[in-house]
């Protein structure tokens, strides 16, 4: 199950004058979702059963912190399966992965575990429908993105192209405009993409939509909750790598709101000039980033500040996801 989002809002402790104040408003939904949680379980229980190593092809997950401490389990990250052993078990990550891969991995005998978050297999399956169908695909997101390349590869070469801009959907010109779909990577911006989308259905009203909202329900949160604190705070701290799409999605969204925001990886990244005139200061965190970074920034930041905080719940999480067969330990 993913860490509780509502934590408990430490009480104001006594500081000594000299400190100047700093109010903290703490966004929720925060940090790690159904999907990221599940992979980085999976790994876990895949170093449980096999013992180490066990190696992971890509980042399990876009966090640095999560990645080293699996590092320190254990896991070998790499990132193809050549430089995985024959008789090692290898893990896919939680942004999916082109059919070639683990039919290489079949071809090899490769003990293999696939940690694609289900809502980018959703996505996945949707692109092979959409083909069988006789639809040309235009997919919206960021090229060289893992979950670009992952769901390209699910799908014969030709039958999607790529655009990432509203000026993209306005130059795109299909052999057939009446037999098109779109689908979208999962951790983008839900306004961007809105524009993108309404371009391409204004230029092509017979394209076809996704079923049901591509956008994960985790991305669609926290930005939201970003905005309902962001008019609030004279500047916003977003904790995630800078590789994590939908972290840096959370820092644009602050600054379309008009606030100055810094993507940090750690409380020891921060800029102490960036706080300067700050007194109300909003944080979250990316779906990558676990809870207890959040507590060290909080904790950081109280060296120099009398901090007061205050956690701004819009949305509570309850999506959990099961494991693969052989690893649940419940089942």
């Amino acid at each position: 199950m993913q860490a509780p989002l509502s934590e408990p809002v430490a009480a104001p402790v006594a500081v000594s004058s000299d400190k100047p104040a700093l109010e903290l408003l703490i966004a929720a939904p925060r940090g790690f979702c159904a999907g990221v949680d599940r992979a980085i379980r999976i790994v876990e229980l895949a170093i449980e059963k096999h013992g180490a190593p066990v190696y992971v092809r890509h980042e399990i997950v876009h966090n640095k912190f999560v990645v080293d401490r699996l590092r320190a389990m254990g896991a070998v990250f790499v990132e193809e399966l050549d430089e995985v052993p024959d008789d090692a078990p290898v893990v896919f990550s939680a942004h999916g992965v082109p059919k070639s891969v683990p039919a290489e991995a079949q071809d090899r005998g490769l003990d293999y575990l696939d940690a694609t978050c289900p809502l980018v297999s959703k996505v996945h399956r949707q692109a092979e429908r959409l083909v069988k169908d006789g639809r040309h695909i235009i997919f919206i997101g960021h090229a060289g993105h893992p979950e670009v390349i992952g769901t390209f590869g699910q799908v014969p070469p030709g039958t999607m192209s790529l655009i990432e801009t509203v000026a993209d959907a306005e130059a795109f010109t299909p052999l057939d405009p009446t037999n098109l779909a779109f689908l979208t990577q999962t951790t983008l911006s839900v306004d961007d993409t809105a524009a993108v989308v309404a371009t391409l259905q204004d230029r092509f009203p017979l394209i076809a939509a996704p079923r049901g909202e591509d956008i994960c329900y985790a991305t669609s949160n926290r930005q939201a909750a970003v905005k309902a604190i962001a008019s609030a705070c004279d500047a916003m701290l977003v904790i995630g790598a800078p590789n994590s799409s939908n972290s840096v999605r959370l820092v644009e969204v602050a600054e379309r709101e008009g606030t100055p925001a810094l993507l940090i990886q750690r409380a020891n990244e921060l800029d102490w000039t960036f706080l300067h005139g700050v007194g109300t200061l909003g944080i979250t965190a990316g779906a990558s980033a676990p809870e207890l970074l959040v507590r060290e920034l909080v904790d950081r930041l109280s060296l120099r500040y009398a901090v007061t905080e205050r956690e701004v719940e819009t949305n509570r999480e309850t999506i959990a996801f099961k494991l693969p067969r052989g690893l649940d330990p419940d089942a």
